[in-house]
């Protein structure tokens, strides 16, 4: 634009300065206050407020960012403070505000430029301003705490749109912020929630038509994705279980905007993302060789892990009896109440673990245990230790289990002779489910598994007959409390994808298939 600008130091304006700005916390974001003082002295750069080491080499970066971009650094004794002091700072984020404190201090910036304004951005020694993780709980926090206006780096710019309420800038430079705030550029602004379509199926990735026979396998995914149900899918080696996890991510349903907002905020947080956003269900599938920090979540800073990665989506575990055993345990509460705590010394999170659970396993460890084709070799001690790694209190979490069988070979290359998609068909009978539920309970994103033990017995219905066989199965299959509901709610989604609001016999007699191990 040819604007030219000329700065002059003038260390006497301002000798305590104030600049605000947020850090993602958890699930949260934190306000954090970056006080500037400028003293007599040897010129010195110190920053203090439970600051680790990337931070404290933020001194480096602001310093050289402040030159590169034409502007000078007092030759005085600068202190920054980063308020609260007890608030343990980890990251990048405040590299932008403590140059403009810097510049405040030195007279280059006043007062009303930064008032009623939060900034956060990584500073590179040009004076670039780069992403940061986290952006969404950022711009939230800022909403929350009444600011008027954020800046945030350029390329953070569609994940913050997600946020509405707050006026949100994107800068790119450190001189194009001096001179927004000076009034004399204009920056690149968000009014409105963006908000991208869901993606659609690709048809190249599989779907149930690539799959041959294994029909009640696709009756019981069917019914499993309608109403969020967790899954276990059990049967012989090249039986087509993984095939089947795979095919059901491409059966989830759209994703709802304020979905679309859940997920991006995981993502970014985990640094998997910082200019897009999610629009497509996640499909988690850790190996089984992960560590119980990637799968659950945890170390510097209590990060998210694969379980609210899956958030939304499914988490795939492939051959569940080979991942360690405290790691299935720990599957236990986000299972149970949809989002994982994690504690450490100085640091305590809450993230969300809305996920579908899809596990597939071998009979015993060989796994040709009842295949008719195949021997199996394994002792008897060697198929209940192997059995036994899926303990009680885990399977009874498990909706649904499933036993599948080898197709024979013959049937391999069949074609269908109906000429509708299978995969069309189920996903739209899966669609009109979730549609039931949303009307039934009045908001969306709550499945039939998602209901507690009383909203069960309050909302949902059976007939006499469907009574009569709940009591008597119970009985004497000697279900425990959680099967007892499990095995309810599984009927209602039955009962959804039949159309009817009432649970009948057949419906709960469906279910009960699905209970045995």
């Amino acid at each position: 634009m040819g604007v030219e600008f000329v700065t002059k130091p003038c260390y006497l304006v301002a000798m305590i300065s104030k600049i605000h700005s947020i850090v993602p916390y958890g699930f949260e974001g934190k306000l954090v206050e970056v006080e500037g003082d400028m003293n007599r002295g040897l010129p010195a750069f110190n920053i203090v407020g439970m600051a680790n080491k990337t931070i404290n080499e933020a001194r480096e970066r602001v310093r050289s960012a402040i030159y590169n971009s034409g502007f000078s650094f007092p030759d005085k004794k600068v202190t920054i403070n980063l308020a609260p002091a007890e608030l343990l700072k980890d990251g990048t984020y405040l590299d932008l505000p403590i140059a403009l404190s810097v510049l405040l201090l030195s007279g280059q910036l006043v007062r009303s430029d930064v008032y009623g304004r939060a900034f956060v951005g990584e500073l590179s020694l040009n004076g670039e301003i780069r992403p940061v993780k986290g952006i969404i709980n950022i711009v939230e926090a800022a909403k929350r705490a009444n600011y008027k206006e954020i800046y945030v780096p350029i390329n953070n710019l569609s994940q913050a749109a997600l946020v509405s309420g707050i006026v949100i800038y994107g800068v790119s430079t450190l001189k194009e912020l001096f001179l927004a705030l000076k009034s004399q550029v204009a920056l690149e602004q968000t009014k409105e929630i963006i908000v991208p379509r869901s993606a659609q199926t690709d048809l190249n990735e599989v779907i149930l038509d690539h799959i041959r026979g294994q029909k009640m396998a696709k009756r019981a995914m069917e019914i499993a994705i309608a109403g969020h149900h967790n899954i276990l899918i059990s049967g012989p080696p090249g039986a087509g279980k993984t095939l089947l996890a795979k095919a059901a991510a491409n059966l989830l349903p759209d994703l709802t905007p304020e979905e679309m907002v859940e997920i991006t905020k995981v993502y970014s947080l985990a640094g998997l993302t910082t200019d897009e956003v999610v629009s497509k269900r996640p499909f988690r599938n850790p190996h089984h060789t992960a560590s119980a920090i990637s799968v659950i979540g945890g170390g510097v800073g209590a990060a998210p892990g694969e379980i609210s990665l899956a958030h939304k989506g499914i988490l795939f575990l492939d051959e569940i009896p080979e991942f360690p055993r405290a790691i299935l345990e720990a599957l236990r509460q986000p299972l149970e109440d949809r989002t994982i705590t994690i504690s450490r010394a100085n640091h305590k999170s809450i993230y969300p673990a809305d996920f579908m659970l899809v596990a597939t396993m071998n009979p015993c460890p060989c796994g040709y245990l009842g295949d008719p084709t195949h021997e199996c070799k394994c002792t008897e001690t060697q198929i209940q230790n192997y059995q036994k790694k899926l303990s009680g209190p885990l399977f009874d979490r498990i909706d649904m289990n499933i036993e599948v069988e080898r197709v024979d070979n013959k049937d391999l290359r069949e074609v269908s002779s109906s000429d509708k998609s299978e995969h069309n068909v189920v996903k739209n009978n899966i669609t009109e489910a979730i549609k039931r539920q949303y009307a039934r309970y009045g908001q969306n994103g709550i499945y039939n598994s998602s209901l507690s033990s009383f909203e069960v017995s309050q909302k949902l219905k059976l007939d006499s007959k469907a009574e009569a066989l709940l009591s008597e199965a119970s009985s004497k299959l000697n279900l425990s409390a959680r099967s007892y509901f499990k095995t309810i709610k599984v009927a209602q989604t039955i009962a959804d994808l039949d159309g009817s609001d009432l649970i009948l016999s057949k419906h709960l007699a469906e279910a009960l298939t699905f209970r045995r191990r």
